[in-house]
């Protein structure tokens, strides 16, 4: 594994909320039990008489606070979960689980009770001289004030978290991230495809499932130390079968080069929204087409669903590529804003069709993206105005509705009402 692929080992297991836990937790271990280690400056400083029951007495006051705290905030956190999943999409519930705050509380908490827990123990056995007692006392009251301050953060989080404007919030931003790299970056990095030689040979994926991360990198090594050519043929967030073809390398045919341009695909069971800007579209398509299904029936969601779409592809029709080429011997294909525009805007507009108020806040994102969009990419907006009046079309009954979706239309395409 190279530099990269470390780093993103290290990023994801950063992500993961055992890894923060523990942390606490040994963290917590270490402070209790240095607390032991103290030499004769505690009572030159602080000249006080500590007896082991003024120790005792607040740390079995956090242990059994904390045991309540934790438990309690763990139940909340997999309700708000559960209610992600249940209300907008599960494809929002991964946000949620990586929420740095809810992962600091809940470790903070959890780090409180294992120092609380290591400290009793630690006196139980004499473990403490008396200027051990002074350190553990003073700790132990910074501990109170860190759970303290980190208990108000945390209900003030409570209050939106999990909600359906957090998970919208928290979406738009993911989606807004992958889609303002992508089109930072519109071939990560590399060149622009090319025409792939009829002898370039097909490096294969090896199991089925979904790439989620392309390492650059690694394939710009593989490429440059055999001097040969890659063509990528897929990217984050498509699913391929096993020996579905992953790129075609040009040049000289070698087991070591398939093996490391294979390598550099991260095949998973799970998207991610990391290299993948569509994920964060179709999260987003989901949670507006869900909204609209009869048992919900909540247009005003699937409404503001629309604008977090447009603030995204805004995002990413107003970014300028970076020209330049960091790997020059790595193709790698574009994501096309057609597939941007359909994961996110078709889902809504076609549950959204019987609905006028939907059909027009279609063709109100359509236009004001027309506005600033490129003539190649206007012709992709123009396409999915067109589609969606010819679904608002085949649903809407009253005339006066169909009226306004036509001229909504018209004015989205800059064409005559």
């Amino acid at each position: 594994m190279d530099a990269s692929g470390w780093r993103l080992a290290f990023v994801r297991l950063t992500r993961r909320l055992w890894f923060r836990l523990a942390a606490f937790a040994g963290g917590a271990v270490a402070v209790a039990l240095l607390a032991g280690a103290a030499g004769s400056w505690p009572t030159a400083v602080l000249d006080v008489d500590l007896g082991q029951g003024a120790v005792r007495t607040l740390l079995q006051i956090l242990a059994t606070s904390m045991l309540a705290v934790t438990t309690f905030s763990l139940t909340v956190m997999v309700s708000a979960y559960a209610t992600a999943a249940t209300v907008s999409t599960p494809r929002a519930t991964q946000l949620l689980v990586q929420d740095q705050t809810s992962q600091h509380a809940l470790a903070t908490f959890l780090g409180a009770f294992v120092y609380s827990i290591v400290g009793i123990a630690a006196l139980s056995t004499g473990y403490y001289g008396e200027e051990g007692r002074i350190v553990l006392y003073a700790g132990t009251l910074v501990v109170i004030a860190i759970v303290v301050l980190t208990l108000l953060r945390w209900i003030q989080h409570l209050v939106d978290f999990g909600r359906m404007s957090d998970v919208l919030d928290r979406v738009e931003r993911a989606a807004c991230d992958a889609a303002t790299d992508a089109a930072l970056h519109p071939h990560l990095g590399g060149a622009a495809p090319v025409a792939v030689p009829p002898q370039a040979w097909a490096v294969t994926a090896a199991e089925p499932g979904v790439v989620t991360h392309l390492d650059m990198a690694a394939l710009s090594a593989a490429a440059d130390a055999s001097a040969v050519r890659v063509h990528v043929l897929v990217r984050a967030g498509a699913s391929v079968a096993r020996g579905e073809e992953l790129a075609r390398v040009e040049g000289p045919r070698a087991d070591d080069v398939a093996d490391a341009v294979r390598g550099a695909f991260l095949v998973e069971r799970h998207r991610t929204y990391d290299q993948d800007p569509r994920l964060g579209l179709v999260a987003l398509g989901e949670i507006g087409s869900r909204a609209l299904s009869p048992s919900t029936n909540d247009p005003g969601t699937a409404i503001e669903a629309l604008n977090a779409i447009q603030r995204v592809l805004t995002a990413a029709l107003t970014t300028e590529p970076d020209p330049d080429t960091a790997h020059p011997h790595v193709h790698v294909p574009s994501v096309p804003l057609a597939d941007l525009v359909e994961d996110g805007i078709r889902p809504i507009a076609r549950d959204g069709a019987a609905l006028v108020e939907v059909g027009l806040r279609v063709q109100r994102v359509l236009g004001g993206l027309l506005g600033i969009a490129e003539p190649e990419d206007a012709a992709v907006l123009r396409e999915a105005s067109r589609r969606a009046e010819r679904r608002a079309t085949a649903r809407l009954d009253d005339p006066r509705d169909l009226e306004l979706v036509s001229r909504a239309s018209a004015r989205a395409r800059g064409e005559a009402a």
